[in-house]
């Protein structure tokens, strides 16, 4: 509907009496969100930019190489489901699957066992700021750097096997050579390099517990076994389920330490896990089909795994509110 002349500045009086009624605090306020937004936006851009370019379009180019076949040089050729087929009936990825589910039954329990001894151990010590920097001294090292360290203390003149072969009184292990121990070195240099970040979390965990729900089960005559097993543990098990999630994932991903303490995967592709099945075919062989459809089987066992996870927490996670 057109309005009229005489409308029009019926109109623009009525916007002036609008803003003139809002007072000068809440525009003030109103102008400072719509900055505090846009510095938002700008903090948060590199991290968007970033997971589109690194995250999203190599998941998207993944999920297309699966289906065809390419060497990074000749025409793509689309395959169909053969990359799959062929994968699943390989030898080799299935040395990668169960070398790196080894290496997780390994390294979750053991590590996160140890972080918890760990972590209620330097729970009441007053200098335990100077171990926490030691044991997550590992956690901001360059993984590259940990791994050669720990390569010439494997060495059979190294400080690790002779100390192993003085203790027992054995000749020192060669434990980078030796197919029954490779899997066994890696998953030593993968829970020492853990360890402090879990240690961290659980202590924090435990600081985190409420004093009044230990006060009163001491008061009921709870000794210290009882009190931590039937009351701090379980109000810990939540921390518990984060950090197997994120450990058992993190195993899953195992790539550099392999790569760099055991080449080549070790003797008899001993510690080839999944991660460097999927590098090997990829940039050791060119052959970016196969080796993008072992990268979707891998994320469809850790989506497996991790909702296996998810269905069973509700057995053993407790919550402080469910105990009110």
């Amino acid at each position: 509907m057109s309005t009229t002349l005489a409308e029009q500045p019926a109109r623009v009086n009525t916007r002036r009496s609008s803003a003139q009624a809002t007072p000068p605090g809440m525009r003030k306020e109103a102008g400072w969100r719509k900055r505090d937004r846009a510095w938002g936006y700008v903090f948060i851009g590199p991290q968007v930019i970033g997971m589109v370019l690194f995250v999203l379009i190599p998941f998207g180019a993944s999920l297309v190489l699966a289906f065809a076949e390419w060497d990074g040089l000749t025409d793509l050729t689309w395959v169909g489901f053969k990359n799959f087929t062929d994968q699943l009936a390989d030898p080799l990825l299935h040395k990668s699957i169960i070398n790196t589910l080894l290496l997780a039954l390994i390294t979750v329990p053991i590590g996160l066992g140890l972080a918890v001894v760990i972590a209620v151990a330097l729970e009441k010590l007053k200098t335990r700021t100077l171990y926490l920097i030691l044991f997550f001294a590992p956690v901001v090292t360059s993984t590259v750097a940990v791994a050669m360290i720990w390569q010439q203390m494997f060495r059979a003149d190294g400080i690790f096997s002779a100390t192993i072969g003085k203790i027992f009184g054995i000749t020192p292990p060669d434990w980078l050579g030796d197919p029954k121990l490779a899997l066994i070195a890696v998953s030593i240099v993968s829970i020492w390099s853990s360890l402090g970040l879990n240690v961290i979390i659980f202590l924090a965990g435990l600081q985190n517990i409420s004093p009044s729900v230990i006060e009163a089960a001491r008061i009921d005559g709870a000794a210290w076994w009882s009190l931590f097993t039937k009351i701090r543990l379980p109000l810990l098990s939540p921390i518990v389920f984060f950090s197997t999630i994120v450990a058992f994932i993190s195993s899953m991903q195992t790539f550099d330490t392999v790569f760099i303490l055991t080449q080549n995967a070790g003797p008899d592709n001993a510690t080839r896990t999944i991660v460097y099945h999927i590098y090997d075919l990829g940039f050791g062989r060119f052959q970016f089909g196969p080796s993008s459809a072992a990268a979707v089987i891998l994320l469809v066992m850790t989506l497996v795994i991790t909702a296996i996870q998810f269905g069973a927490q509700k057995k053993f996670v407790h919550y402080e509110d469910d105990a009110a």
